[in-house]
């Protein structure tokens, strides 16, 4: 599913309960800083050293993400990486020694190039040119060899180069002259498999197999109409592929494909969206995991004994990004809920027991005073159910009524979902109820739902965003005559659509990286989105052929309708929502005699990386906010 603009972030044997309570008497929680917030650290990433001793993971504790390793007995993390600018992410330990692989880009640019960081804290490029992206595909079995894909050689697309462990001497493996999209290796390095859109509704999985090179690759997922499949994994011992595919389901399902015969199966299906599946080093345990209502549900089975591993419970929260030492004694997941970040925790499959290795709440912060999500549904105007989470602030009532806000996410395609967000829990202290909608066209609910806005973008979805403000309404805690919208990159193309194509709908609105001329986005997509071109076109328009809906869709061309108050924040450096595109549109706004603020970070591109710019636009909105909103008349 297409995610063209979202917005890409120690104790003894304990649990961790992730509830919030009201304060006594329904009174309103003491009022933090944005700073405050902020100084909750973020976590995320593990992966096991080779004596299963420490995880390595990234980190923004310095306040720009870096690379740590923490010990699994618990204990302080050892910083590894010292960047002050350019946001760095763990990717692996060698399988031998304690070498580590991470990536970073440029100032948010996006090109991001593989390190390797060596025992000694020398750190060479592995991937070095200009203008090129790399990542990380994965180790060979015989952990002597990795996998790299880049794009040096065609901007467009990205080939696969089989790097020495040791010596980082490579070769190409595949050359990607077919337009593949996303890839993956099995671990014998004989099989590729290869993603290749045709539009977001409907693409196939391709085999290309090493032993003839000089062969095409070969469709492995034939199929009449619209069908949309995603990579998953291939199984410990390169004999089975597992894919997911939404064919003849609402829903997407795990398939297995054995390499050898062919022969398919389904292996995992649920109500909802199955969203990982994947299997420990050996194989002894395999991982499944939903997306459900917005909620992430994990288990896992020992295959060993064909029983479920209990995990551990979290009141609260939910277990995300569980993985294993290549050992199979011990795992590592983290756990998330809306009144808490992200903590890391190590598990033992066999015994059950789990103990905590990480604090990220700011001991400033009482998680009491933090507030759940509430999951609602509200109709629109032609019927079509609308799932969004509704966060109340402490107090609210009645008698106290609170303004809020439509929270509109990135996309299109993306979803807002439960755990913890920072701007939200700061805005809702400070009294602003905020309504996540999940409009139609987001992930999670199922493929008719999802393209129910194809093309219809700034239309069908702004009459769910509308109706957000209309549910609101009905809330007799909500000061139904203060209410404005919000949105980051696809959500902030719907915060400048609904100004203008529904200026008298909200009272105010802030813009983060959002879109707001859809013929300059389309035309400038940068070229490593060459494979999933089609995909954007098939959903939002072709450029070429959809000139006049493109330009009826686009905020900047009916800036003249803007009659609200409007607060902008741009990233110099951002590939996808270029600078330019703000600046026209608060030049339009102001030419309008309509306030209308304006931020740009120098230092950031398409989201944020930096935790002090996190902090500046945090107070940024809450002091537009407080003025425009709280205190309108």
């Amino acid at each position: 599913m297409n995610r063209f603009l979202s917005l890409a972030i120690p104790c003894a044997l304990c649990g961790l309960t992730l509830t919030s309570a009201q304060q006594p008497n329904g009174q309103a929680p003491p009022k933090y800083d944005a700073r405050t917030f902020y100084e909750t650290t973020t976590y995320f990433g593990s992966s096991f050293s080779p004596d299963a001793k420490r995880l390595l993971i990234t980190s923004d504790a310095t306040g720009v993400f870096n690379v740590y390793s923490v010990p699994v007995d618990g204990g302080a993390p050892t910083q590894l990486t010292d960047s002050k600018t350019n946001a760095i992410m763990a990717v692996d330990y060698f399988p031998n020694d304690e070498r580590i692989l991470f990536t970073q880009d440029e100032g948010g640019n996006e090109l991001n190039h593989l390190y390797v960081r060596e025992v000694d804290g020398k750190v060479r490029d592995l991937t070095p040119g200009k203008n090129l992206k790399a990542m990380f595909a994965g180790w060979s079995d015989d952990l002597k060899h990795f996998y790299v894909q880049s794009n040096e050689r065609d901007p467009k697309f990205f080939d696969v180069y089989r790097y020495d462990a040791g010596s980082y001497e490579r070769q190409l493996l595949f050359k990607n002259t077919g337009g593949f999209g996303q890839a993956m290796v099995s671990r014998d390095g004989r099989h590729i498999v290869l993603f290749k859109t045709r539009t977001n509704a409907d693409n196939d999985l391709y085999l290309w197999d090493a032993t003839q090179p000089d062969a095409e690759p070969v469709k492995i997922t034939p199929h009449e109409g619209d069908v949309a499949h995603v990579i998953e994994s291939f199984s410990p011992d390169s004999t089975t592929l597992y894919y997911g595919s939404n064919q003849d389901s609402e829903f997407n399902r795990v398939w297995s494909y054995d390499l050898k015969t062919g022969e398919r199966r389904i292996v995992a299906e649920e109500r909802w969206d199955v969203i990982g599946y994947d299997h420990s080093w050996k194989g002894r345990y395999r991982t499944v995991s939903v997306n459900a209502d917005a909620r992430t549900q994990n288990t896992v089975l020992d295959t060993q004994t064909g029983k479920p591993v209990p995990l551990p419970r979290f009141p609260g929260g939910e277990i995300v990004g569980i993985t294993f030492a290549r050992g199979e004694n011990l795992a590592a997941f983290y756990v998330n809920g809306d009144t808490a970040p992200s903590e890391l925790y190590v598990f033992e499959p066999e015994s059950g027991a789990h103990r905590r290795l990480t604090t990220s709440l700011s001991p400033k912060v009482k998680r009491e005073h933090l507030v759940d999500s509430t999951n609602v549904r509200y109709a629109a105007p032609d019927g079509v159910q609308i799932p969004a989470l509704l966060y109340r602030p402490q107090g609210a009532s009645p008698e106290a009524k609170a303004p809020a806000l439509v929270w509109v996410h990135g996309g299109p395609g993306g979803q807002s979902r439960v755990g913890y967000n920072p701007v939200i829990q700061y805005l809702v202290n400070h009294g602003y109820a905020v309504l996540a909608v999940n409009n139609r066209g987001s992930t999670g609910y199922g493929k008719k739902f999802f393209h129910m806005d194809d093309k219809k973008h700034g239309e069908a979805d702004l009459m769910d965003v509308v109706a957000g403000r209309r549910y609101l309404e009905t809330l007799d805690w909500v000061d139904a005559k203060r209410i404005g919208i919000i949105g980051g990159s696809y959500g902030g193309y719907m915060v400048c659509a609904a100004l203008a194509f529904a200026p008298d709908v909200f009272d105010v609105g802030i813009n983060i990286f959002g879109v707001t001329n859809w013929l300059r986005t389309l035309e400038s997509i940068p070229p490593w989105w060459a494979s999933f071109r089609d995909s954007l076109y098939a959903e939002l328009g072709d450029p070429k052929t959809d000139r006049e809906r493109l330009h009826r869709i686009s905020p900047l061309f009916h800036a003249k309708n803007i009659k609200k108050p409007l607060l902008v924040i741009q990233g110099a450096n951002d590939p996808r929502v270029l600078q330019i595109e703000s600046d026209e549109i608060v030049k339009a706004v102001r030419d309008n005699k309509v306030p209308c603020e304006y931020i740009v970070f120098p230092d950031e591109g398409h989201g944020f990386r930096r935790k002090e710019n996190s902090i500046k636009a945090a107070e940024a909105y809450r002091a537009f906010l407080d003025q425009y909103l709280k205190g309108a008349k």
